[in-house]
């Protein structure tokens, strides 16, 4: 990734097309953050300030149920948006935690931010709009195949849409992403 602002206006422009100027603008809405491997972006109980836009690196969403068991929820890659959504969109504490599996630069997006570029700029409510659609139809995927499908077909189904996850995820991660234990997990590799 050269060009963080470029590669910001790459990925919007394939669902809307910007002049230079509405690109300019967008980007002024951004900031660019740093963080190093096992860095917490999002903690559990603390405030979500801002929704991600991942530049460079691999970070993981994770739910600590009552009995500390850790389920990761996704993972995110370059060129994918993450945060605790209803946190970040309520202004409610983390019920989840975003912790950096690589070193990870990211673009951050206040929701102050947000709410100014689709109220100033239509084409973003739009863009924001599909991109999340995509999220629900992605999460409602993931729900039905749980809910459909057993470990080696949950399985055959990352290598279809992830395939580079397996060389980027610590098998621990991946087993947990999956719903199965990490010795299930060895058995299907």
């Amino acid at each position: 990734m050269n060009n963080p602002k470029q590669f910001l206006r790459s990925h919007i422009e394939k669902v809307v097309d910007l002049t230079d100027e509405e690109a300019a603008f967008i980007v002024s809405h951004f900031e660019i953050k740093n963080f190093r491997k096992g860095d917490f972006i999002i903690e559990e109980g603390n405030e979500v300030k801002e929704v991600y836009f991942v530049l460079s690196g691999l970070i993981k969403l994770v739910y600590e149920d009552k009995d500390a068991r850790k389920h990761i929820v996704s993972f995110a890659m370059e060129d994918w948006w993450e945060t605790d959504f209803q946190a970040f969109y309520t202004q409610n504490k983390a019920q989840l935690t975003l912790e950096c599996i690589e070193n990870t630069t990211v673009y951050s997006l206040s929701l102050e931010n947000f709410e100014k570029l689709c109220s100033d700029l239509s084409k973003m409510e739009r863009f924001f709009l599909r991109k999340s659609i995509a999220g629900h139809i992605g999460s409602q995927q993931r729900i039905l195949s749980f809910l459909t499908s057993n470990a080696r077909e949950r399985y055959e189904q990352l290598l279809l849409k992830n395939s580079s996850l397996l060389q980027r995820v610590p098998k621990s991660s991946l087993a947990s992403y999956l719903g199965v234990s990490r010795e299930t997990l060895s058995r299907l590799f």
